[in-house]
């Protein structure tokens, strides 16, 4: 961790993990393992523009993860 890129991604990816196991365990899941396939590769994508100097970049797809996550993925409504 030497980078705030470092620190925030790795931050959103755990959330999406816990997120994803979450609800993994309920009896008709809402979400497809795909469905989580574009925010971790952005963050990943941000990481790296973001440790190599482009760091105006970096927090634009920051954003569009964390607007992903919570328009698509909807971490905060309750199971139907």
């Amino acid at each position: 961790m030497k980078t705030i890129y470092d620190l925030v991604t790795l931050s959103i990816f755990a959330g999406l993990v816990i997120l994803f196991l979450q609800r993994s365990t309920e009896e008709v899941p809402r979400d497809k393992m795909l469905q989580y396939a574009p925010p971790a590769v952005g963050c990943a994508v941000a990481n790296y523009i973001g440790n190599h100097g482009q760091p105006v970049i970096a927090w634009v797809i920051i954003a569009a993860v964390l607007g992903y996550v919570l328009l698509i993925l909807k971490p905060f409504s309750r199971a139907p």
